[in-house]
């Protein structure tokens, strides 16, 4: 493990501030420099970039986010015990770590941007990482407030996050992170590289904002994915009937044969089925 600066050791880091992880915060906090560089570096360029950063722990990604050359660095941190690791981290680096201490489930960081659009760098926490991701999936208005997000995930999620229509984990997350984003799983990291080492691979993501997503109502769509998804085995003309529409109504616009599965439809099929049934709620309402 090569150093990336001068700051001691991440596990001296860990034993001095008596970090260890907390499964009740989901931390895994991952060691090796090498490692944290590379997820830094899959964000592309970063001089003169802001990053967001969720859950930083002893501060491995903040270092190499900082020693990449991130303009700025804002790293919010529910759990008190690493304030003082990062704290050190900002005293090497100065005026470019802001440090927030609270929940990323309740944070906003728009206010501290100025306008500016950040980029999103993070390995979250296994228990808020789908939530938090769908939050920002969901952000209005579009184009959000980030230009780019590299996340780590478990990598059963990272597989959900990325597939297409017929692939085996292809569902309402898919849908949903694929209309709004073009997304690309970049590289695994071992169960080794972390401590404790968790039970499962993770992931890295890439997800690119799409400037322009096909027009869609947001509400519409997850309605439509969660009940085709919910009943996957089902054909669409049965899963469908918990929207209150028309099932053959809904997949004529798309173009898509009601005897199909939620698995074989593409995103665009997903979009045109949401149109239609905001667009038949809407006439319904004036009636």
């Amino acid at each position: 493990m090569s150093a990336i600066d001068d700051l001691p050791p991440l596990r001296e880091v860990i034993r001095r501030h008596d970090l260890a992880a907390r499964k009740s915060l989901g931390q895994n906090f991952l060691l090796d420099l090498n490692l944290t560089a590379r997820i830094a570096r899959a964000a592309g360029p970063l001089d003169g970039v802001t990053v967001v950063e969720i859950g930083p722990g002893p501060g491995g990604l903040t270092r190499a986010l900082l020693a990449t050359g991130a303009k700025r660095v804002i790293a919010i941190e529910r759990d008190e015990r690493a304030l003082g690791a990062l704290e050190e981290i900002a005293a090497h680096y100065p005026g470019r770590l802001e440090i927030v201490s609270g929940d990323a489930m309740e944070f906003d960081p728009r206010p501290m941007l100025n306008g500016e659009r950040a980029r999103i760098v993070a390995n979250l926490p296994y228990n808020i990482a789908t939530p938090l991701l769908i939050g920002w999936l969901c952000a209005e208005p579009w184009p959000p407030w980030y230009e780019m997000m590299v996340l780590m995930f478990q990598r059963e999620v990272a597989q959900r996050i990325v597939a297409h229509h017929d692939d085996d984990a292809y569902g309402r997350l898919a849908v949903l992170a694929n209309w709004r984003a073009e997304t690309q799983m970049l590289f695994d990291i071992s169960p080794s590289a972390f401590v404790p080492p968790p039970k499962v691979t993770s992931s890295v993501v890439r997800l690119v904002p799409r400037q322009q997503p096909e027009p869609c109502d947001r509400a519409a769509l997850e309605q439509v994915a969660a009940a085709a998804f919910g009943q996957r085995r089902k054909m669409l003309r049965q899963s469908l009937k918990s929207l209150g529409v028309d099932p053959a109504q809904l997949t004529a616009a798309a173009g898509i044969d009601p005897a199909r599965r939620a698995e074989t439809v593409p995103v665009s099929g997903f979009v045109a089925m949401a149109n239609e049934l905001a667009n038949s709620r809407a006439i319904r309402t004036q009636a």
